[in-house]
């Protein structure tokens, strides 16, 4: 037990030790836990007591090291209190210097104050002046706008607004002028793009007035180049032209007169005369089209292009139709037609000077689309508009200034073989018109003719009508003056004609880009038509018409025979003025030689209708007693008078060729035989005594005697139908006739048993009539009973040959 009370007070001991140890070396912040376990055990007085034995044993050390340090301390003391003394020395002498250094130190305080601000100022100037740096160019920039805006350099003002936002105000900083100008940018360019669409109107309502003059100079040009082009190519027609211009000199008297085919009449085409001398403007030096680049760069810049170009080909195609609508009097004067294509060769001069000026505002694709509606709508009106027009000269003019139209816009690119396609049908209506044209000219040339031929006085004259129309007669040379040409005047006046006409074909062939054998071939078609129709026609109307005299249908037959033979010429002048060899293959022939032939044709008919008609009218004064007892000794009156009519008739035609003078003879006897048989037969004649034949016998026997122009054996045998007629009844040799009836050799041939019967019918009458008492005597008696005989044989032979 004590052994344990003795280990328990050896383990209290040490660990009252080991916390004494703690709290000498612990910081007295960590001295709580270990004097909680001083608390918390049960030998709190232990520990108490050897806390107490540990501070004395601290103090004995302590007050042994004071009494060894002691006298250093005391020398310390000492040694303080000497200082003191001199501490407050050096604390007045600090407290004086400190006074003089506060004194002296206010001025420089003032000094560094005030360079304190200037060093402020100078730093607040260096910041202003690099703000401004920043500043300035905004402004600057802000003011150029203003001014580009004022100066309506709008494209540039863009170009501008553009730098100011997009660099100079985002380096300037956030200011309020910045603020303000930021929000007048967007009202700026809503105003430039404004102002540049309303310059864009301008400039298309500006293209518009301008369209006539911008195509009247491009014409203008495209003629002038035109003229220098055929001025080099005229070197080389050198030969072929003096050929021409020797068909001219010897044309009619009308191209002598100073009218020269070839001298065109005012065509109504642009003068190009002095133009060669002055440069004509151009499109670009007629309008300004600055506005529409300005307008296009404005509206790219601002993104809105295709926007730009949508607007410029609507308005564009707007003004296309416009331009394409025809004046509804546009077919009046050439005027009208110049001015209508005037518009449109300035539209499309314009288009093509935006299409090579531009990129992209319009494209090649969009013009060529505006062409084929241009091309189709300008042939539509052509067509339309030149149906009206009946006067060649406006059709020749009209051909001209398309041609003129046609080239000018083939300058340009545009295609324009259909304008000279639709030419070429236009080329029908031309020579109809032309037709018409000569068909009056030719009716006025037939209806002044004297028909008479044409008396020549000197040789001057005789030349003038020999330039005039190619006649060839030797023996004519021979004679001296003064003479007479055989034909009329309308000969070489038709002749001239004929030229004319070949002349105003050729004018319209001209610079249609065709062939010399299209031309060639062209030109002997409408003279064709010309000759067969309207000149046939012409020559008709001249023999049919009313109150033509046989000397008149002679002279017709002479003219037409001599315009049959200069069909040649014409053959070699179309040859000449075309350089076509009339032997070429294919070649059209001209059809003149078969209209002549036809008008002399109809001329021979109507002489034999006339020489009929003149003999029915004297036949009409025929005054015949068909009941005289005795024939008269001479031929009647009236006979006689036709006989010296058809006599100096005759005389007329020694001008015509044989054949045609003796069928005229030929027809008149005919049908004055014929016309005195139906005298004879005519019904209103009821009876007919053997005295009424014998007169009528002695009057055919005159004209047998009737001298005739070529007469022969078979213009005799014409009359002699009534003659055996006559001759049988006369003799009365009706044994002779019945017998012999049928053969070949029968004496009355030509008697036809139904004119016999009808005949001897009148004289049967006639026999029962004459004499109440007839029949009581026997002479009369046999007479009346032969008759009867005959009528029946008549009869019977008669009904035999219809059997």
């Amino acid at each position: 037990m004590e052994r344990l009370w003795k280990m328990a007070s050896a383990e209290t001991a040490a660990e009252h030790e080991r916390i004494l140890r703690e709290i000498e070396s612990t910081d007295t912040n960590c001295i709580g836990p270990t004097l909680r376990s001083v608390y918390d055990g049960q030998e709190h007085g232990l520990f108490m007591d050897k806390l107490e034995g540990r501070i004395r044993n601290h103090d004995r050390e302590i007050e042994k090291m004071c009494n060894h340090h002691f006298q250093g301390f005391v020398d310390s003391i000492t040694e303080l209190l000497k200082v003191r003394g001199e501490a407050q020395k050096l604390k007045c002498q600090v407290t004086e210097t400190n006074q003089k250094l506060q004194n002296d130190g206010k001025e420089l305080l003032t000094s560094m104050d005030e360079l304190r601000q200037c060093r402020l100022q100078q730093r607040n100037i260096a910041t202003t002046i690099d703000k401004l740096t920043h500043c300035l160019p905004v402004l600057e920039m802000y003011s150029k706008l203003q001014e580009q805006m004022r100066a309506k350099r709008y494209y540039p003002a863009l170009r501008t607004l553009e730098q100011l936002e997009g660099s100079c105000l985002p380096q300037a900083g956030s200011y309020r002028f910045c603020a303000i100008m930021a929000e007048n940018i967007p009202r700026l360019r809503t105003h430039i793009r404004d102002v540049s669409m309303s310059d864009l109107k301008d400039f298309l309502e500006s293209i518009r007035k301008h369209s006539d003059k911008i195509g009247e100079t491009a014409m203008k040009q495209a003629q002038v180049q035109i003229a220098r082009d055929n001025a080099v190519t005229s070197q080389q027609q050198s030969v072929s032209g003096r050929r021409i211009q020797k068909e001219v000199c010897s044309g009619t008297e009308v191209d002598r007169n100073g009218s020269n085919p070839f001298s065109e009449k005012d065509s109504g085409i642009l003068d190009v005369e002095d133009e060669e001398e002055n440069e004509i403007p151009g499109a670009q030096d007629l309008v300004d089209f600055s506005p529409v680049y300005r307008c296009l760069h404005i509206y790219t810049v601002l993104g809105a292009r295709d926007t730009f170009e949508n607007y410029y080909r609507k308005q564009r195609r707007k003004q296309a139709r416009l331009v394409l609508q025809p004046h509804s009097s546009m077919h009046e004067t050439l005027e009208g037609y110049r001015h209508y294509f005037n518009q449109i060769v300035g539209f499309f001069v314009v288009e093509d000077h935006i299409l090579h000026t531009t990129q992209g505002l319009v494209n090649r694709a969009y013009v060529e689309e505006l062409w084929e509606l241009a091309l189709s709508k300008t042939i539509a009106a052509l067509r339309t508009h030149s149906s009206y027009c009946t006067d060649p000269d406006l059709i020749l003019d009209l051909k001209n200034l398309i041609v003129l139209f046609a080239d000018t816009l083939q300058g340009y690119g545009f295609p324009v073989n259909q304008l000279f396609d639709m030419l070429l049908e236009m080329r029908d209506q031309y020579g109809e018109i032309l037709l018409k044209k000569w068909n009056q000219s030719f009716r006025q040339i037939l209806d002044q003719d004297n028909y008479s031929p044409i008396p020549v006085a000197s040789p001057e004259e005789y030349q003038r009508i020999a330039g005039q129309f190619p006649f060839q007669d030797p023996e004519l040379d021979k004679m001296p003056f003064p003479k007479k040409l055989p034909f009329s005047e309308f000969v070489s006046k038709v002749y001239s004609q004929l030229k004319e006409f070949i002349y105003a074909c050729l004018k319209y062939s001209e610079d249609l880009h065709l062939s010399s054998t299209e031309i060639d071939d062209m030109i002997r078609k409408s003279t064709n038509l010309l000759l067969t129709r309207t000149l046939s026609h012409c020559l008709q109307y001249a023999i049919k018409k009313k109150n033509v005299g046989l000397a008149e249908l002679v002279q017709i037959i002479i003219n037409t025979t001599h315009l049959e033979q200069s069909c040649h010429y014409l053959e070699e002048f179309i040859s000449n003025i075309t350089n076509v060899p009339p032997d070429t293959i294919n070649a059209t022939k001209l059809y003149g030689t078969s209209t002549f032939k036809d008008a002399r044709h109809a001329a021979e008919e109507e002489i034999y209708t006339n020489l009929n008609q003149k003999i029915d009218q004297f036949l009409q004064l025929a005054d015949y007693d068909w009941m005289a007892a005795q024939g008269g000794g001479q031929a009647s009156d009236y006979l006689s008078d036709l006989i010296a009519f058809l006599c100096s008739t005759f005389a007329v035609f020694t001008h015509l060729p044989g054949k045609v003078a003796q069928t005229a003879c030929m027809s008149a006897c005919k049908h004055l035989s014929t016309s005195l048989l139906q005298l004879l037969l005519e019904a209103d004649v009821r009876q007919v005594s053997m005295g009424a034949l014998q007169q009528f016998n002695v009057d055919v026997k005159e004209c047998e005697m009737m001298p005739c122009p070529g007469r022969s054996n078979e213009t005799k045998t014409l009359k002699l139908i009534i003659n055996e007629l006559l001759d049988l009844f006369t003799q009365w040799d009706w044994s002779t006739y019945l017998a012999d009836y049928g053969r070949p050799t029968c004496k009355y041939l030509r008697v036809n048993p139904h004119t016999a019967l009808a005949l001897i019918e009148k004289m049967k009458d006639t026999s029962r009539k004459n004499n109440m008492f007839a029949q009581f005597r026997k002479n009369e008696r046999d007479k009346q009973k032969l008759i009867d005989t005959v009528v029946k044989q008549l009869r019977n032979l008669i009904a035999t040959n219809q059997a």
